[in-house]
């Protein structure tokens, strides 16, 4: 399946080495949005978790379809 990730927020709270300069959190969210694939959405929470390294707080997204994206027949 294809998600686009629409919004994401991050628990950034929980380094253990200060706090995470604000410019680094916002990359962390860049580099999240837009389409992901994944085999459902708790695989996509999986994912994206992996990908980041952070627990995520809150995410919006939709289900794509693939062909938009060129993926698939």
């Amino acid at each position: 399946m294809l998600f686009n990730v629409t919004e994401i927020e991050f628990d950034f709270t929980d380094d253990q080495d200060g706090e995470v300069p604000l410019d680094c959190q916002q990359q962390t969210i860049e580099d999240c949005l837009g389409p992901w694939e994944a085999d459902d959405e708790d695989d996509l929470i999986e994912e994206i978790t992996c990908a980041a390294g952070w627990c995520i707080k809150s995410i919006d997204y939709h289900q794509l379809s693939k062909h938009m994206y060129g993926f698939g027949n």
